[in-house]
């Protein structure tokens, strides 16, 4: 398929699940097509959460949502290494920052170290985890 065509039949599915949301479709295609970022604002019940899932769904990709609260840790957004006892080794567990496609709700709550970790990844494609 064509790359204009799949962008169609990408509108298209979202257009089906999402009702009466043109302009937040198209900017969600635009910031998926410009490899960006996107602020989505709004009241209560817009459609905001679904729309990013179902943008997931249609190009088959992971999502995570994380809600920013004031006790949030870089390590919950980032990941952290875990101590493996059968091993004795420790393994880096992934934060969902991996995902790709990521819904930061309510950033403002977060506490400067969580904000700065995810704008690392943001502006830099990149996640520093402390050792």
């Amino acid at each position: 398929m064509e790359h204009r065509e799949a962008l169609i039949a990408l509108r298209t599915f979202l257009s089906t699940q999402i009702l009466g949301q043109e302009k937040l479709i198209e900017r969600l295609l635009i910031a998926l097509l410009a490899d960006g970022h996107m602020l989505v604002e709004g009241a209560p019940g817009l459609a905001k959460t679904k729309a990013i899932k179902e943008l997931a769904e249609g190009i088959e990709a992971q999502f995570h949502r994380i809600q920013f609260t004031p006790d949030l840790l870089p390590a919950d957004i980032t990941g952290t290494e875990i101590y493996r006892p059968e091993t004795g080794s420790f393994v880096f567990q992934q934060g969902p920052i991996f995902h790709n496609l990521v819904l930061a709700d309510e950033i403002n709550r977060a506490p400067a170290k969580v904000q700065s970790a995810l704008l690392e990844a943001m502006a830099e494609r990149q996640v520093s985890v402390g050792r």
